[in-house]
């Protein structure tokens, strides 16, 4: 299966990183490395992790790590995966 980073989920990514950075930027290097891993490994499992909360569809689901939600889209048909926001579960207002 292909994985698609979309453009929300790469902005939303990136001001997380830059937000764990300004503690510790070997915390963010750390966050990303871990967070690509698990990511990759969608596809291997696809709904292993819990249906979304935040959508109405059984093909969303809801990646957790380190208290953020992870929301991607399984696409059977296209063979994709579509990783769609990532948000700090604290704050859904950057949803």
């Amino acid at each position: 299966m292909k994985i698609i980073r979309s453009r929300k989920f790469q902005i939303n990514f990136l001001i997380t990183l830059q937000y764990i950075a300004k503690d510790k930027t070997s915390a963010s290097k750390n966050f990303q490395k871990e967070l690509d891993k698990l990511i990759k490994n969608i596809p291997n499992f696809p709904y292993k992790y819990r249906q979304s909360v935040y959508f109405d569809d059984k093909n969303v689901r809801d990646l957790i790590y380190k208290k953020h939600t992870i929301n991607y889209e399984i696409n059977l048909e296209e063979n994709s995966i579509e990783i769609l926001n990532i948000f700090n579960q604290k704050k859904p207002s950057q949803q």
